[in-house]
């Protein structure tokens, strides 16, 4: 019995062999293809939902009838009720209730011809009710669907949607088995049935659309005035749903549905993400990690390796068997296109075994995809394991390791080890296994493609060799190019972190051209390179895409010599199993990159965790100890360098009392912060004893501060203590500082406290010291960055008060404090030369009497000017403004205001900027056409479709050839000839191709990341006062090799991945046309799920790229701070804060890769179903209609559609991620710029300021539009060749002073001009680089001695030389074997702090500026450098006019005038000796300093 025939009758019985399977196919195809089955079957569902139907209703009834008296009518309920009151319907509603309705009148039309028929054919009853219950069914839908309106139900009931998608296969049925009859049966057969078979082809279309809305599932009603229903707890995330999943739920990862669901409503925020499960946590991996890691006594070269495979190895083993399974399915497909094709070329067994082929088909696809998307989730979920193994180990490694290991690897480096080479092994799970998968599937392929063509296969063989041979090759020329890229890489991120670090100092000096230079020279280096890698890269993806055409015509020209016959089964079998081989042999060059890029990180990290620790044992520690000694070192010989024999310290022997105050002093670069670092157990013990007793708090001289509040700085995760809080914050004059900020201890401070003055972050940092009530207190030179009043005080309050009782070591070059000391240790080359009380060394030692009678003449002028009114020395001075200004002053300089701060946030630090929803198309418009305009994509596009019309022409041309038309006439040479030419041509269309993408990719982003340059650094002080570095870095390092490489890279891919679908289905459809049907569905479905899973994936992305930076961020400002974090052992709760952020981070990912699967499967399902059914149809349909090489044709590009369609929509979901990195560089391209640096109109003449007079008229600022103002309109003239001094208290406008000189900030009122020029005329350049200015933090540049003091080169050595013999720094540099080419590691921190502050006055007399700006320039030096620093300038600047901004008296009394700045305004302004002649604020500074040794 034919399935196409119209007949009724049950099958016949079988009397031939294999009865069973024959009368069950028979039985399959009677019910699926006949009338009568097919109308009983649609009637039976129609039924089943009546019933359901019918059952609710009654259910609803019963339980109105039976509640009390009816209060509680469910019935009124909705199948899906919503508590909302004003709605609307869209058209979706309206045409799904029309369609519904035009359904009804349809089967009620079908109905009636089928009661009036006269047609006496089998059951005509069966037809008649089926019409009839279809068009009752419809009407009630069409009834539920109204009052889905009246109930305000959004979504429609889980019933209805179930029925729809059924109804639609069953009249696909109807319709497919209509197209079959009208195609093969006679046309009087079907005579009776006409009304049907267009009822049929009319409802199809309709219940198609009614299939889509069973999908999408909404009903097309909108509620306004919405409850929205927390998702989460506030800031609480739940745990991932993967945690709690079932095998089944796991498998089809139907676990992740809520969250998708969650982000198509409504772009995904932080707290909505899930957390990872328990077993899955970095606390519990990275203890594994530990627990794994070698002992000592192993030796092994390779700890990071082994502990990794410790760790994995299960995992490893269970990822590898699933390649084995899908490695075992993945050849059937073309070892079943001979079946096919011999089965409609009238080769068969049996008239059934087209039906089995498909069921294997459809089987062994469905295992293939699952396997192949459980392969790839485990991988990466691998990858994130590793991730959260290596980032918290790597984390506390950096906090134990040693200065010189610390500066090897310098902090960029570092954060590279975490932020890169931890990914990049994250990256390589994916690409591990084919190291052995690919072998083994080349090796399949190669007996698969023997058994078609016999001993040609050997050609195939060799071809396949070459190529592999050439994979190898070129893998090792990327290896090496890679290795440069990512070295030239580490540079350029070294100097980016560097130039952000001191951007202030930069823009005072007008380097930015330098520092432009200076990163563009890395970046040509990089990107040198980096060219060299992607052509590279692009010639192993040419080769591999020409690998099927080129192997298959030398394949099919040795077995035409040898005599095989090439029919279109063993000729489309070759194509489709060397297509299989291509993806291998094209990703093993990939992936043999990403495993030596993973060796390269491995050995990286390998060398970073052997790196040298501190050494534990350096120092005796005892806590809670009764001896009286607190700190004791005996014959002690300490170095900071691990491996050198230089001893930095060297025989010193020193007791500590408890209780006892000690100071260390002595000149600059003599080892006073060294031998607190001894104390710490920072340097490296040679020899010698070191013993503390009792936990030890330490303030570090350059101020390391958190970026978070006040508040969590002083407290420094111990728990809040009201009262000993308030009392840290009063004995380190912080009141008033906390009083002028709008937030007080809540106001947040910007990254390494950028918006404190140095005087702030010093006393924070003491403050929090003394909150932490430690027995020890080594404090380093914390006097440096305050004025002499608050200096005073905090002696006073916090050192002699709060301290009193607590062994305290405290480094400075106040000598007034000395009198008051337990204990003096005077430093000098390393040694202590001299110890004991004030007056006892005073008369014996030489150093120190050096150093006190410096300070003496230095106070001399102080002294002159206190007696100079005699009769104020009689009554004592009462200046109650004084009184309450100074109290907690510093004098010292603001970067930002704290009044400038808005009243609506404490945030000075904006949340990160993130762009939600699509990424536009405006983004792809700039990335496509940044390079050559829209010439250049749509020469891609042009040669992209050239070259796929190419392979499909040889392929075309396969098929022609291997018909059983051509058999006779069949030409070998011919064949040969064209098939050889098509091939060439195509090798040279996708060369051209592939080259011209790259250089596009390369070209866009070498333009990108010179406009990130330029506008970064075009960009005012205020951005990077409220921009962390970090947010900065990451668009310099991820998203720039997000455009460097991986768009240009994978967008050729995804265009030619797009074009093959499309060949794909044009094949498929020409040869099995009814498979049209089924591609509206497919492409509908494809869509949809594309834009369901991108708008999760999108938002995942965005939030892993935000939550990255917060670990960068931590990780790189510990190891800054890692001196005070160990000081104070926080070790663990630094990384306990460092797990959190990495935590928060990888549940992004987790979550993302999952997203991707769970596409992935989806589409992949739909498209071999798909491609089984066109299957199907290529067997039904007679042979007639479809020739067997186009079944052979179809079947080999089909094979591929489930895999090439998901590639297509998943990497184009990908690009669309990656393109956020296009977006986000966007971002900082066109920040708002600060003025033109050079204006051509307006250059001052070359000798300006020849005089260096200076006229302020009306002077007003501030920062921001709409905040207060800072100075409140300051008018003053300062006559050429003046030393003015400035001095008024915290935020009072000081620094903004300076800064406004410099047009930092710009004037928001008046004027400034400097010999007879307004400065807001001219260029910034031109103005910047004509002042000399000494900033109050000595800023030193990695690099050398000549490049930190002349970074342009526009001095000669000899001018040099002399410049550091007038800043007595000559003997230092010359003692060092490089000379001036000595080495000055990141920071200076090879320097001491005085020493670097020489080298920044060295600098400025090289610049021999008219106008000096100095703020507080000799704070950390001692009062005898500091006098000679003083006679230096006083000689070499002496036709200078100079503006010093001071906070020790002595530097203010040597000025002419002397400024006081209050509150914004210039309260006094005149000589030093005036103001002292009358009640002043300078008076009563002046006063204080002068008794403040007495008064301590």
């Amino acid at each position: 019995m034919s399935f196409a025939s119209f007949s009724c009758a049950f099958p016949e019985k079988q009397t031939s062999g294999d009865k069973f399977l024959s009368t069950l196919l028979q039985w399959l195809g009677f019910i699926f293809l006949s009338p009568c089955p097919q109308r009983a079957m649609l009637t039976f569902v129609d039924v089943v939902l009546l019933l359901f139907l019918s059952v609710f209703s009654a259910t609803k009834l019963w339980k109105r009838f039976t509640s009390d008296g009816g209060s509680h009518i469910d019935l009124n309920k909705p199948l899906i009720r919503n508590n909302r009151s004003i709605f609307s319907t869209t058209i979706q509603f309206k045409l799904t209730l029309s369609v519904t309705v035009v359904l009804t009148i349809l089967y009620t039309v079908a109905c009636v011809f089928a009661f009036r028929s006269s047609s006496k054919g089998p059951w005509k009853q069966v037809d008649e009710v089926c019409w009839l219950v279809q068009a009752i069914t419809h009407a009630v839908l069409a009834v539920l669907i109204i009052h889905e309106k009246r109930f305000e139900a959004v979504t429609h009931p889980l019933s209805v949607r179930v029925y729809w998608i059924v109804n639609f296969f069953v009249i696909l049925f109807f319709t497919v088995s209509a197209v079959i009859r009208l195609v093969s049966v006679d046309v009087d057969e079907t005579k009776g049935f006409k009304v049907d078979d267009v009822v049929s082809f009319v409802s199809l279309p309709l219940s198609l659309f009614l299939f889509f809305m069973a999908v999408k599932g909404s009903t097309g009603v909108v509620l306004w005035t919405e409850e929205t229903e927390p998702l989460v707890d506030e800031g609480k995330s739940e745990v991932t749903g993967f945690a709690s999943a079932s095998l089944f739920s796991k498998a089809f990862w139907i676990w992740i549905n809520p969250l998708l669901r969650k982000g198509y409503k409504s772009a995904l925020k932080i707290d909505e993400i899930p957390t990872l499960s328990p077993e899955h946590r970095t606390e519990r991996m990275s203890s594994i990690f530990e627990s794994k890691w070698p002992k000592p006594n192993e030796r092994s070269k390779h700890p990071v390796r082994i502990t990794l495979l410790r760790c994995f190895w299960k995992e490893l083993a269970f990822i590898a068997f699933l390649g084995f399974i899908r490695l075992s399915v993945m050849f059937v497909g073309p070892l079943l296109i001979q079946s096919f094709v011999d089965f409609t070329s009238g080769k068969r067994s049996s008239p059934y075994e087209g039906y089995y082929l498909v069921l294997i088909l459809l089987v062994a696809k469905f295992v293939e995809i699952l396997s192949t998307h459980h392969f790839n989730f485990n991988a990466q979920k691998l990858g994130t394991l590793i991730r959260c193994t290596l980032v918290p180990s790597l984390y506390r490694k950096g906090l134990m390791l040693s200065f010189t290991a610390r500066q090897d690897h310098g902090v960029g480096t570092i954060v590279n080890y975490m932020a890169v080479d931890t990914q990049q092994l994250s990256d390589m799970m994916l690409q591990l296994h084919s190291v052995w998968m690919m072998p083994l599937q080349v090796s399949i392929g190669l007996l698969l493609l023997y058994n078609s063509l016999g001993a040609s296969v050997v050609t195939a063989f060799l071809g396949l060799l070459g190529v592999f041979v050439f994979a190898v090759i070129g893998t090792r020329m990327n290896n090496t190019f890679q290795y440069n890229v990512m070295k030239n890489r580490d540079s350029r991120m070294k100097a980016v972190n560097e130039m952000l670090n001191y951007m202030r100092v930069i823009k005072f000096q007008a380097w930015e051209e330098h520092f432009n230079q200076r990163i563009m020279g890395f970046r040509e280096k990089e990107y040198g390179w980096l060219s060299k890698l992607m052509f590279s890269i692009c010639g192993n993806i040419v080769v591999m895409w020409s690998t099927p055409l080129l192997v298959s015509t030398l394949t099919f020209g040795t077995a035409v010599l040898l005599g095989v016959k090439l029919d279109a089964a063993t000729v489309f079998t070759t194509t489709s199993v060397f297509k299989i081989l291509q993806e291998p042999i094209r990703t093993f060059p990939q992936s043999m990159i990403s495993l030596s890029q993973a060796m390269i990180s491995l050995e990286r990290l390998d060398r970073f965790m052997l790196s040298r620790e501190l050494s534990n044992d350096s120092v005796e520690r005892e806590e809670g100890c009764g001896a009286q000694t607190a700190v004791e070192i005996i014959d002690g010989t300490f170095s900071w360098d691990d491996d050198n024999t230089q001893q930095d310290l060297k025989n010193i022997n020193l007791e500590i009392k408890k209780g006892e105050l000690t100071a260390i002093v002595g000149t600059v670069g003599s080892g006073k912060s060294s031998l607190l670092a001894s104390i710490l157990g920072e340097m490296r013990k040679i020899s010698g004893k070191v013993r503390v007793c009792g936990s030890v708090a330490y303030v570090a001289q350059t101020s390391w501060i958190q970026n978070g509040t006040i508040e969590e700085n002083i407290l420094f995760g111990l728990p809040m203590d009201r009262q000993r809080y308030n009392e840290a914050i009063r004995v380190c004059c912080l009141e008033k500082d906390l009083e002028m900020m709008d937030y007080g201890d809540q106001t947040e401070i910007g990254e390494r406290g950028i918006n404190l003055s140095g005087g702030q972050k010093q006393r924070i940092q003491l403050a929090r010291a003394v909150y932490q009530d430690c027995d020890i207190y080594l404090l380093d030179d914390v006097f440096s960055a305050v004025d002499a009043h608050t200096g005073s005080e905090i002696f006073k309050e916090c050192v002699r008060g709060a301290l009193k009782g607590k062994t305290t070591v405290l480094v400075t070059h106040q000598v007034d404090f000395l009198h008051n000391v337990d204990l003096i240790l005077v430093t000098r080359d390393g040694m202590i030369v001299e110890s004991g009380k004030y007056n006892d060394i005073l008369d014996s030692g030489m150093d120190f009497k050096a150093l006190v009678t410096a300070h003496e003449t230095s106070m001399e002028l102080v002294e002159q000017g206190v007696v100079i009114p005699g009769e104020n020395l009689s009554k004592p001075m009462k200046a109650p403004e004084a009184a309450s200004n100074y109290e907690g002053t510093d004098g010292e300089s603001n970067s930002v205001d704290p009044l400038e701060s808005s009243k609506k946030s404490s945030k000075l630090i904006k949340e990160e900027e993130r762009e939600t929803g699509k990424v536009s198309l405006h983004v792809y418009k700039l990335y496509c056409t940044e390079a050559f305009g829209w010439w250049g994509i749509t020469i891609v596009l042009v040669l992209s479709l050239l070259w796929q019309a190419s392979m499909m022409a040889s392929d075309y041309w396969l098929a022609y050839e291997t018909s059983e038309e051509r058999a006779e006439v069949f030409n070998p040479s011919l064949f040969l000839s064209i098939y050889a030419i098509i091939t060439a041509i195509s090798v040279i269309l996708v060369v051209i191709r592939s080259y011209f993408f790259t250089l596009l990719g390369l070209k866009t982003a070498q333009l990108f990341f010179t406009q990130i340059l330029r506008s970064i650094l075009h960009a005012p002080m205020s951005f990077f006062d409220t921009t962390p570095s970090g947010r900065i870095l990451s668009r310099a390092s991820t998203d720039q090799t997000n455009v460097d490489v991986l768009l240009p890279l994978f967008t050729g891919i995804v265009i030619a991945m797009y074009i093959t679908v499309l060949s794909t289905l044009i094949i498929t459809c020409q040869n099995a046309w009814p498979t049209v049907l089924l591609i509206i569905p497919l492409v509908w479905l494809n869509i949809w799920y594309r834009g369901y899973y991108l708008a999760s994936s999108r938002e995942l992305t965005r939030l892993d790229s935000i939550t990255k930076a917060p670990v960068i961020h931590h990780f790189s400002e510990s190891i800054a701070g890692v001196m005070t974090i160990r000081a104070f052992r926080k070790q663990k709760k630094f990384c306990e804060e460092n797990l959190k952020r990495v935590n928060a981070n990888l549940r992004m990912d987790f979550h993302n890769y999952s997203c991707n699967v769970w596409l992935g499967v989806r589409l992949e399902l739909l498209g071999s179903f798909v491609f089984c059914v066109s299957a199907l149809f290529m067997i039904i349909l007679p042979s007639s209609i479809i020739k067997p090489e186009n079944v052979g044709l179809s079947l080999s590009y089909g094979l591929s559609l489930n895999s090439v369609l998901f590639f297509a929509v998943y990497l184009s979901c990908f690009i669309e991620n990656k393109m956020v990195s296009v977006e986000r560089i966007k971002q900082f391209t066109n920040i708002p710029s600060e003025p033109e640096w050079k204006i051509k109109d307006h250059l001052p003449p070359s000798i300006w300021p020849g005089q260096g007079n200076v006229d302020i008229k009306d002077l007003k600022v501030r920062y921001r539009p709409n905040t207060p103002l800072v100075l409140k309109g300051i008018s003053l003239s300062i006559s050429g060749g003046e030393k003015v001094g400035v001095v008024g208290r915290t935020g009072s406008g000081k620094s903004t002073l300076i800064q406004v000189f410099f047009r930092l900030v710009e004037p928001s009122g008046g004027k400034i001009v400097i010999d007879s020029i307004d400065i807001s005329l001219l260029g910034l350049h031109d103005l910047r680089s004509r002042f000399g200015i000494i900033p109050q933090e000595p800023v030193l540049f990695e690099g050398t001695v000549r490049s930190n003091i002349d970074p342009i080169g526009q001095y000669t050595d000899d001018q040099i030389w002399k410049s550091l013999e007038r800043c007595r720094l000559k003997e230092v540099v010359a003692a060092k074997p490089e000379k001036l080419d000595s080495l000055v590691v990141d920071n200076g921190e090879n320097w001491s702090v005085g020493q670097r502050q020489l080298l920044c006055l060295g600098r400025v007399m090289l610049k021999r500026s008219r106008l000096l700006f100095m703020d507080e320039a000799t704070a950390s030096v001692d009062s005898q450098t500091d006098g000679v620093i003083q006679k230096i300038i006083r000689e070499d600047f002496a036709a200078c006019t100079i503006i010093s901004i001071a906070h020790r008296i002595p530097t203010v009394m040597d000025c002419d005038r002397v400024l006081v700045v209050d509150a914004g305004r210039a309260k006094e302004f005149d000589k030093p000796s005036n103001l002292l002649q009358r009640q002043s604020l300078f008076g009563a500074l002046v006063q204080e300093y002068a008794n403040r040794s007495n008064g301590i």
